[in-house]
């Protein structure tokens, strides 16, 4: 570490989140490796560490001879201030060299409402923002993840954006980048050439043309470029990089734990779920193959607890053999096995109190609508009965404490639907009456409601998001329902939510007001320390854009919408036939009953959408 920041750090919160020194951190030699790769996330270090993806990235990387991958994160405002004053730049937690100085600079997105601290961190670490600026074949400037399915509002900033599952396609952009440099080529060459591999997305070979409403009139590909450019998967996931020697943090993390990815992508087809629709086909890991790195990433970590990870954990249809297995060690060296939220359709009591058997935490279920018309809208697939009987099940086992998510604004949405919530708790507070062995002991149920957004990629991404004004309304008509000491009710504030709608389905005239809003002092938008909506409104005005033409308008099938110049392998057809389906309350079948003929499988010659699942 060097001087100044042994002068800075005994000033600033939590000084552990930007020492490095981990056990399993990888530090190599700068001098024997050629290629050298800043891994960024725009948040903070206990969000960031508790990332999944970052961290098998991060060992796929450190896997290829001669490249150094380092972990960098957004420093919070009173370390930022103090590298400011310090002159010092943002850097990497393995060396402490400033990530100006490294070959390719990767972001991970997975919340619009960090794309503040995208331009924050390229600041701080010296960088020009804009792509254009930074003439050099280094830094390359990358972003992945959930949100460059829409990469448009962040696209002036961003060199290349890699789309889907990052394992496969970062090695060959990182070997590209060394071909580029052993040949001497210049930024334009590389970036048309990086344009041609499979789920690399190059902003600056699209010229975007708008129509005088404002919509997009055509998007017309240079030099080549593909349109639209495809997602990657990994093929085959019991081959994919599993990160067994994970780093152990040295201060308090989010998720601390082993995190084992028991699957990829997602049989049921929820219409409002672009996890849902961007990650198929359904990939299983072999259950004895998660058995083996489960309890090696214990070994090695020292964790005590391990948690099961995928997008809807109990479809897995190994799951409790999975879960035997892993009791079967955690049990005698003393570890917790740890489930994440079940479907209220196939909640097993028994795997639960086996998991569970010490200490009954709460259950958290989420029906996401409050009437069975609303649910069969949104394709959720679950009826009110079986949330009444896996709530009878779970209070006749013993729990007392359900919490329940759900949405306000979906489409098709009335207050029937609104006040259908209220009932439905009312419903579930009647069954712990009838069914608890002690009822002396009181129950406890949370409801919490959050502001629907429409995401690009799924049934819903033509619909308009309810005003901010509405949503209070139907919060408020909510709350005078809610009834009894037992039920409590939270609910999710409209302003980040409507800021959120507006850059996921924006284009790229938005990146003019983002820019403003952080030289105006914006960033870390997620938390509410620093959130400011009147910031955000004021770089609206400043820049002459309407964000209500990106968060509340209806869009026509026939628009090109911005998203267009990326493709999850799941049609246009299919999403809008989904989105008819929606408005007449008809359900979809998920994939094992039923192949709804998505077009995902295109992308999988050998995936499963289906019964095999």
């Amino acid at each position: 570490m060097n001087r100044t920041l042994e002068h800075i750090l005994p000033r600033v919160q939590k000084p552990a989140r930007y020492t490095g020194g981990e056990y399993n951190a990888v530090v190599k030699d700068r001098h024997r490796v050629d290629t050298r790769y800043a891994l960024c996330f725009p948040d903070t270090y206990e969000i960031g560490m508790s990332n999944l993806g970052m961290r098998i990235l991060y060992g796929v990387m450190n896997q290829m001879e001669g490249v150094w991958c380092e972990r960098v994160f957004a420093p919070w405002g009173d370390m930022e201030e103090e590298m400011r004053r310090e002159g010092v730049s943002l850097y990497g937690l393995e060396s402490g060299d400033p990530i100006a100085d490294f070959d390719l600079i990767g972001f991970s997105l997975g919340y619009e409402m960090a794309y503040s601290n995208v331009l924050n961190m390229l600041d701080l670490a010296g960088l020009p923002l804009r792509s254009e600026e930074r003439r050099g074949l280094s830094p390359i400037v990358v972003a992945g993840g959930t949100c460059a399915f829409n990469p448009e509002p962040l696209s002036p900033f961003v060199d290349v954006f890699a789309l889907g599952e990052g394992e496969d396609v970062s090695v060959e952009l990182i070997q590209l980048y060394r071909r580029a440099r052993e040949e001497c080529w210049s930024k334009e060459e590389f970036l048309s050439a990086a344009a041609q591999v499979p789920g690399l997305y190059v902003p600056s070979l699209y010229e975007v043309r708008y129509q005088p409403d404002g919509t997009v009139a055509q998007i017309e590909p240079l030099e080549g470029a593909p349109l639209p450019v495809t997602k990657r998967i990994v093929q085959d996931f019991n081959k994919s990089y599993f990160p067994v020697k994970t780093i152990v943090p040295s201060t308090e993390i989010v998720h601390d734990r082993v995190m084992l990815e028991v699957f990829r992508g997602c049989i049921r087809g929820c219409r409002f779920c672009q996890a849902g629709y961007a990650y198929r086909p359904v990939r299983p890991r072999d259950p004895k193959l998660l058995l083996k790195q489960g309890i090696a990433a214990c070994k090695d970590s020292g964790y005590q607890e391990m948690t099961l990870s995928s997008l809807s954990t109990s479809d897995y249809r190994p799951l409790e053999q999975l879960c035997d297995g892993l009791l079967d060690w955690c049990e005698p060296n003393r570890a917790s096995l740890s489930l994440p939220s079940l479907r209220a359709d196939n909640f097993s009591l028994g795997l639960m109190e086996r998991v569970q058997h010490v200490r009954k935490s709460g259950l958290t279920f989420a029906p996401e609508a409050g009437t069975q018309r609303l649910r069969d809208a949104i394709n959720k697939n679950v009826t009110e009965e079986e949330i009444l009987r896996s709530c009878r099940t779970a209070f006749s086992g013993g729990w007392s404490s359900v919490k329940l998510y759900f949405m306000l604004g979906l489409p098709t949405e009335t207050d029937e639907d609104v006040l259908g919530i209220a009932d439905l708790a009312e419903k579930i507070y009647q069954a712990w009456k009838e069914t608890t062995p002690n009822p002396r002991r009181g129950v406890n149920i949370t409801v919490s409601t959050a502001f629907f957004v429409p995401k690009p990629h799924t049934a819903f991404q033509w619909e308009g998001q309810i005003s901010m004004e509405e949503y209070h309304r139907r919060v408020k008509l909510l709350r005078e329902h809610m009834r009894g000491r037992s039920i409590k009710y939270n609910w999710h504030d409209p302003e980040t939510s409507f800021l959120e709608a507006v850059f996921s389905r924006g284009d790229r005239r938005l990146a003019g007001v983002l820019e403003e809003a952080w030289r105006q002092g914006a960033k870390f938008d997620a938390w509410s320390e620093y959130f400011d909506f009147q910031r955000w409104m004021q770089a609206f005005r400043t820049c002459g854009v309407d964000p209500n033409f990106y968060a509340g308008r209806v869009r026509d099938r026939e628009e090109v919408l911005p998203w267009s110049v990326t493709a999850t392998g799941v049609s246009q057809a299919f999403l809008w036939r989904e989105r008819e389906r929606a408005y007449e309350a008809v359900i979809t079948p998920d994939c094992r009953k039923q192949c709804t003929g998505c077009g995902a499988d295109k992308l999988y010659p050998g995936g499963v959408c289906d019964a095999e699942a």
